[in-house]
């Protein structure tokens, strides 16, 4: 897939092309396809994330929601089960597994939400240090911080997506 056909696909094409980008959100592809033509990634990348901006706060946390916890066994889309093989949240030790679980449940507990990072490119230990450092956060700030995160997934789903990765 390039830049040239996603602008020429029809709005039912590009949401199913690129509706996975933001987890379980086809929303955000859908709005954005007014916005088309895109000259870059970037432009397009901006344009989805500008849909989830505009968006009511419920439907942002709709789609914060969407996301797995980290290090869960639970199903989840394939390209998040990739995302975190690559920082070996597949092949937790029992007490690594105990650990991230309990970090997971204290973060919902406090947030409401399960705990968002762009793990591509970090390590398990990147994971667990981050997981402890947002978790005294304010809930405004980690509300957009998942927010800030789930913009840095979409951006490398698509550059994976347009071979730009």
């Amino acid at each position: 897939m390039n830049l040239a056909a996603i602008n020429h696909l029809s709005r039912e094409a590009f949401v199913e092309q690129l509706g996975w980008v933001f987890e379980h959100s086809p929303w955000v592809a859908e709005k954005a396809w007014e916005h088309r033509p895109w000259a870059s990634l970037e432009a397009l990348h901006h344009s989805l994330v500008q849909v989830v901006q505009e968006a009511p706060k419920e439907a942002q946390l709709a789609l914060i929601r969407a996301h797995p916890d980290l290090g869960s066994r639970a199903r989840m889309a394939q390209a998040s089960v990739a995302e975190q093989k690559g920082a070996g949240l597949d092949a937790l030790t029992p007490a690594e597994f105990e650990r991230i679980q309990t970090l997971n449940r204290a973060y919902t507990d406090r947030f409401g939400f399960p705990f968002i990072l762009a793990v591509r490119g970090k390590s398990k230990a990147e994971v667990f240090k981050a997981m402890e450092e947002r978790l005294p956060n304010p809930p405004e700030l980690e509300f957009q911080t998942a927010l800030e995160e789930i913009y840095k997934i979409a951006r490398f789903r698509l550059a994976e997506l347009l071979g730009q990765d």
